[in-house]
């Protein structure tokens, strides 16, 4: 399907999408479902999951540089909680701007995950820089904790972040976690790396498709 008529009125389908913002690879796979938007009668909804959680019973098997970012109070935390208090208090129709903002700083221009950042991009996305100071708190722990858990369910705890779900033909929810890709596809690439990854989730009992990543080609934000 070209560009054109995925825009022209198709029934669209929604892809369910749980993102952590400090994830450069969650970041790269978000942006390419900016893309299959596109070309795929496809609308994202988003939804936060936090690597902080996903992590916090198992600290001790993580390289001590994963260790320390994902302990209480460590930068992981402050910009998931920040997403998941704009949530709560706005709606989450804005989470996609705000992922944005924050990716962008975060991710292409190489940012700290610092309140000032952070508090710009909240300003870049229509809401209060005030919010930022949610990135201290846990007075909406109990939500991202819901939220993560309503995603990670989907796909079982050995996994990370993104967590993708869709409508299956069956009625259930086909979910997945990834894919892990870079730089983000574009144009037909994308469609084609959408119809692929649906094909193959949607197969019963398909679990695993992988090779080794190396450092030698790490996240390409481009």
């Amino acid at each position: 399907m070209t560009e054109t008529a995925a825009a022209a009125g198709t029934a669209r389908v929604p892809a369910d999408f749980w993102f952590d913002p400090s994830c450069p690879w969650a970041w790269l796979t978000s942006r390419w479902m900016l893309e299959v938007e596109k070309v795929r009668p496809v609308e994202v909804r988003w939804h936060v999951m936090s690597l902080g959680v996903l992590n916090e019973d198992k600290l001790d098997e993580l390289p001590e540089e994963y260790r320390e970012k994902n302990r209480p109070g460590g930068v992981v935390w402050g910009p998931v909680r920040v997403c998941i208090a704009a949530e709560q208090q706005y709606g989450p129709e804005v989470l996609a701007r705000l992922y944005t903002a924050l990716g962008t700083r975060f991710h292409n221009q190489g940012l700290p995950r610092t309140k000032e950042t952070i508090a710009a991009a909240l300003e870049e996305a229509g809401l209060p820089a005030s919010l930022a100071d949610a990135a201290d708190t846990d007075t909406y722990d109990t939500e991202l904790r819901a939220s993560h858990k309503a995603g990670i369910e989907l796909v079982g705890q050995e996994v990370g972040t993104p967590v993708i779900a869709v409508p299956g033909p069956d009625g259930e929810q086909i979910a997945f976690f990834g894919p892990v890709v870079t730089p983000a596809p574009k144009g037909e690439q994308a469609a084609q790396l959408w119809d692929g990854t649906l094909m193959v989730a949607s197969i019963p009992g398909f679990y695993e498709i992988k090779r080794t990543r190396t450092r030698t080609r790490g996240p390409e934000f481009g």
